[in-house]
């Protein structure tokens, strides 16, 4: 059995990791702004799924516009018989068109139930179009806030490590006892467990971000502060709930459904067939016409059964849009006390951050002086890493309200970036 040196072995390793990091680095991405990354996320397979839902109710509107075709009938009588009839001197040919005429409106109906289709194929689109970006934004944000709570809690772990070594100092020249030494090593410990929490926070919200956008490459890194938009104030928009994207489609499905009403109602009424054709009278070499005209007789069937649960299907459709209704107004009302709420919120976290900064930084005087303990230091370090992330859950929900509203309106959210 032969073995590597170390030298080369070591080499190899060394080879294979940079090899892997550059692997890796060229496989990332940085996503670009939001409104850039929306644009480039149009084939994503929730909206190409909606635009093929439309593309399908078109078809089905063209084909509900189409006629039924005629029928082309060859017919021979009175021939392989016996005496006369033996052979084809006697025999009659007819040759006739049948042509089914739709009464009670069913191609009429048809079509206006295909154009509510495509109504509500493209209303449900919009919904979806909504969500959609709905749902990009809040992982867009999800991404940076998920980096920046990493430089937070590397920013903690950098201040206690500071307090480490200090209280080390301290311990050493026989200032502070051994017990204050190992409160600090182990407050450095929950703050490096701290760091790879956040770590794997992180790379979860990346990779939702990359699988929502549809990203053949993953993302690492976002181009945009989206959260800096937290701290501007604006004029809230002013939201109908009965445009609402849910309401429009939900009230779309209606419309379809009543359609479906008329549809099965002009089934219920028989369609004529009318024929004409021609006669071959092998007898008497000559021709005639013939013609007729046929109609079912509506005495077992007349489709009652399936007008009736076309009405059920009806009001279901009703009941849902009543719910959507009512939800849309929840909704917009939940949203807009959210968003003042945020604001609200944000300052507040704003002025706390400021305020634990400072305190920090005091404590951490006094301590070296010898004035302050150092429970008071650890407690203030935690007061400071507690503010500065809930500003950053402040601006988190300030912007997941803003986003909501778009949404309730219908259109991309922070349009004005």
């Amino acid at each position: 059995m032969t073995f590597m040196s170390p030298k080369p072995l070591m080499a190899a390793v060394a080879v294979a990791c940079l090899w892997g990091l550059c692997f890796n680095t060229a496989l990332a991405d940085t996503a670009p702004p939001y409104k850039e990354l929306l644009a480039q996320s149009a084939n994503a397979p929730r909206l190409r799924e909606a635009s093929a839902n439309v593309d399908q109710a078109n078809h089905l509107l063209t084909q509900a516009r189409a006629r039924p075709n005629p029928s082309l009938n060859l017919q021979s009588e009175n021939f392989g018989g016996r005496a006369s009839y033996r052979d084809f001197r006697s025999a009659e040919t007819t040759f006739s068109i049948d042509q089914t005429l739709e009464l009670g409106g069913k191609r009429s109906a048809r079509i206006q139930a295909g154009r509510a289709g495509v109504g509500a194929a493209q209303a449900q689109k919009s919904q979806t179009v909504a969500d959609y970006g709905y749902d990009l934004a809040l992982a867009y944000i999800q991404a940076e806030a998920a980096d920046k709570r990493l430089t937070l809690a590397t920013d903690a772990l950098t201040l206690t490590e500071e307090d480490d070594r200090r209280v080390t100092a301290l311990v050493d020249a026989g200032k502070e006892a051994q017990l204050r030494q190992a409160q600090a090593r182990a407050a450095t410990e929950a703050a490096r467990a701290e760091v790879d929490e956040a770590k794997a926070a992180r790379a979860e919200a990346f990779a939702r971000l990359t699988a929502i956008s549809g990203s053949p490459v993953p993302f690492t890194s976002v181009s945009q502060d989206i959260l800096a938009h937290a701290d501007v104030n604006e004029t809230p928009p002013d939201v109908d709930p009965l445009k609402t994207p849910s309401y429009l489609a939900a009230k779309a499905d209606v419309d379809s459904a009543q359609a479906q009403i008329n549809v099965q109602k002009s089934l219920g009424v028989p369609d004529a067939t009318v024929s004409l054709g021609v006669r071959r009278l092998q007898a008497d070499r000559t021709s005639a016409l013939v013609g007729g005209v046929s109609m079912p007789f509506p005495v077992f069937d007349r489709n009652r059964g399936n007008i009736a649960a076309a009405g059920s299907q009806r009001d279901a459709a009703l009941a849902r849009l009543e719910q959507a209704r009512l939800d849309a107004i929840s909704e917009t009302s939940s949203a807009m006390a959210s968003l003042f709420a945020a604001r609200t919120h944000v300052t507040a976290t704003r002025n706390a951050q400021a305020t634990a900064e400072e305190a920090y930084r005091l404590t951490r005087i006094g301590y070296e002086s010898g004035k302050i303990p150092l429970s008071e230091v650890l407690n203030a370090r935690r007061a400071l890493t507690d503010a500065r992330s809930q500003a950053l859950d402040a601006r988190v929900e300030r912007l997941n309200a803003e986003a909501t509203l778009d949404r309730l309106q219908g259109v991309a959210p922070f349009g004005d970036l």
